[in-house]
Formats: structure tokens, sequence, C-alpha cells
């Protein structure tokens, strides 16, 4: 009787699982679609400007690398 029940569970969770990803995933990844969808029509978007407004959009600047290394010194090599 034990083994009958377990096959039982193991078909039920089978068809379950095979209407789940029949029917209920791809509302799941129409919704997620059409979200991501719409954050990138927002990102794309320019932001709305009133007529005659100047922006100037600067990049930030990078802090230059040399300065933790020191000091350059100039060499020459010495003949002997």
């Amino acid at each position: 009787m034990q083994l009958l029940r377990t096959i039982l569970i193991i078909v039920l969770i089978y068809y379950l699982a095979k209407l789940f990803m029949r029917y209920i995933m791809p509302l799941i990844a129409r919704y997620f679609i059409r979200k991501t969808i719409t954050n990138f029509e927002k990102q794309g978007k320019p932001a709305q400007k009133k007529e005659g407004e100047i922006t100037i959009e600067t990049a930030p600047k990078k802090k230059s690398q040399t300065d933790s290394l020191g000091e350059y010194v100039d060499y020459e090599e010495v003949d002997e």
C-alpha cells in the first residue's frame, strides 16, 4: 500500500509541475518581460527640459594614480 501511495504522489507532482510550466510559467515570464521593457524604455528617454534651457554634463574627474607612486626621477646610464 505504501508503494502505491508513493507512486501516486510522484505522478501527481509530475502532472502539477507540467500544468505549472504550461499555464502559470508563461504568465510569470510575460510579467517580467513587460517590466524589463518598461524599465528599458524609461532609461532611454531623456528628461523633459524647458525650451531654451541649457545643461552641461561633465564626466567625473579621475584621480591620477601617479600621485601614489612618488616622484619621477630622470636617470642616465654611466659607462665605465
